[in-house]
């Protein structure tokens, strides 16, 4: 595996730096974390976090902060703030991390959910000239700042190949033009439908979606996807509303296709930096500027797939130590690593 250095190089690491049984048993046997490991709005003195339940959190999860609209609009202030691109280093160690990508077909088709700044969409672009990639994100800004990045790379292919358009997965799913309902159904109707037929689908620069690359294989819509991604995507989707997200990205999936997964994980440096104010549920969390984060263990992100129908394929923890050189500090990494698959 790899991590971004400082400077934005990728380099080599190992995902097992340190054991994350033992970092648990570390972070569990703290005092100062304890809080960490409470149900939301329980006393320390309450008994309910010795026998592992969680109290609902309907209270906080209902609220203004978990609105769609509170979210997007924390989302487009996030990125109008970080609007240098500076930010986000470039994911090239993707590449390395989900190999089927450039092992792939022709013509593969990739759904990357969160697009955020580019920062994942621009090293898959890159690394295989027939790979097309549909990127949604839950606010103007983000995409804004995608295309930008693209934009900047000046590669002609590149911008043909990338198709950027708004929409909140764990709210609306996926619009039908990228999976019609009888393809989500696996009906297929090549002969009763007609591509003269179909509204003249158009991407955030306006520009139509009906290329040869993607319409070919079906006259209804694109006829799903061949990938699709979700790094550091779903931790910022309240708890409740994930299952209902995972099922969007299930059923854009073509059979065989591949659901690649990165993001926190449980007791990851992030998670132990906030401050016990900032909870708004098990695991979830608030930022200052209203953006949230939840940390999976793996059993949760298991659950949540499996449910959804995948097949699991990998599902791991990368454990990583990150060296801050200027402070001299060494910090603590732990996301979740998967790959679940839809049956064929």
């Amino acid at each position: 595996m790899t991590h971004m250095s400082g400077g934005g190089e990728a380099v080599e690491y190992h995902s097992k730096d340190f054991e994350w049984d033992q970092h648990r048993k570390e972070i569990e046997t703290d005092p100062s974390l304890r809080y960490h490991l409470l149900p939301l709005h329980v006393n320390d003195d309450d008994d309910d976090h010795s026998n592992g339940k969680s109290s609902p959190c309907s209270k906080s999860l209902s609220g203004s902060s978990s609105s769609p609209s509170h979210d997007s609009e924390a989302w487009n202030h996030f990125h109008a703030r970080h609007s240098t691109g500076k930010f986000f280093k470039q994911r090239r160690y993707l590449l390395k991390e989900f190999p089927e990508l450039l092992s792939f077909k022709e013509y593969a088709k990739v759904l990357e959910v969160g697009c955020g700044n580019g920062s994942t969409v621009l090293p898959i672009l890159r690394g295989k000239e027939s790979i097309s990639v549909y990127s949604c994100d839950c606010c103007h800004e983000a995409l804004k700042r995608a295309q930008e990045m693209i934009d900047a790379a000046d590669l002609v292919k590149t911008k043909q190949r990338f198709h950027p358009f708004l929409c909140d997965f764990s709210i609306s799913g996926f619009p039908k033009w990228l999976a019609c309902d009888p393809c989500r159904e696996g009906i297929l109707q090549k002969k009763d439908m007609l591509l003269s037929a179909l509204p003249d689908v158009k991407d955030t620069r306006g520009e139509g979606l009906n290329d040869s690359t993607s319409m070919n294989e079906r006259n209804c819509c694109l006829g799903g996807v061949d990938f699709v991604t979700l790094i550091f995507t779903l931790s910022a989707v309240p708890l409740h509303r994930m299952p209902t997200a995972i099922a969007a990205c299930f059923s854009v999936l073509k059979p065989g296709g591949l659901l690649l997964f990165r993001d926190y994980g449980l007791y990851d440096m992030t998670m132990l930096r906030f401050e016990p104010d900032k909870k708004v549920g098990f695991r979830e969390y608030i930022r200052p500027d209203g953006t949230r984060s939840y940390f999976f263990c793996l059993d949760t992100v298991r659950d949540l797939f499996v449910h959804a129908g995948f097949n699991e394929l990998e599902l791991e923890y990368c454990c990583v130590k990150s060296v801050n050189r200027r402070k001299g500090k060494s910090m603590k990494r732990v996301w979740v690593h998967g790959k679940f698959q839809k049956s064929m």
